[in-house]
């Protein structure tokens, strides 16, 4: 007699077979994708008119908070690409994960240093997304380091 359940077990669970750091790098990758999408979109980034290519003097903020501007979309699409792609393998997915990690938390000593104000900051970023760098700066770096392979402590 099979019932639901034995049907439910049957069924193939797309991440199975996938080591844990290629699966953190590929869904992290995804955020950057949508984030980098979204920042394109009025109403959910506000002031959208206000968006500039590049620098301090683009008023739009993603969500109402980060400050964001076409470079910096284009950034976020970037990295979701490099996510995804290098997720691939255990070795690249790692890479990713902890090279962007670093790169992050770069990005968040930066925030701290430029004047927001000023022609420095390119990017641009606010108090909201220096924290941001800073989570997420932690947050790759420990996925690329605490994932494990299938399991494997090494």
């Amino acid at each position: 007699m099979a019932g639901p359940m034995a049907h439910s077990r049957a069924r193939r669970n797309p991440a199975d077979g996938r080591a844990p750091v290629r699966r953190a790098a590929a869904t992290v990758g995804t955020v950057f994708l949508l984030i980098g999408a979204l920042g394109f979109v009025p109403g959910i980034t506000s002031d959208y008119a206000d968006l500039r290519l590049a620098g301090h003097q683009s008023g739009a903020q993603l969500f109402g908070l980060f400050q964001v501007s076409v470079l910096h979309n284009l950034l976020h699409l970037a990295f979701g690409v490099a996510g995804l792609a290098l997720s691939r393998t255990v070795r690249l997915a790692r890479a990713y994960l902890i090279g962007g990690g670093a790169v992050y938390l770069v990005l968040w000593l930066y925030g701290l240093a430029v004047d927001h104000g000023s022609a420095a900051n390119v990017i641009p970023v606010n108090p909201a997304d220096d924290l941001l760098h800073l989570a997420l700066g932690a947050g790759m770096l420990a996925l690329g380091v605490l994932a494990r392979r299938d399991g494997d402590r090494r």
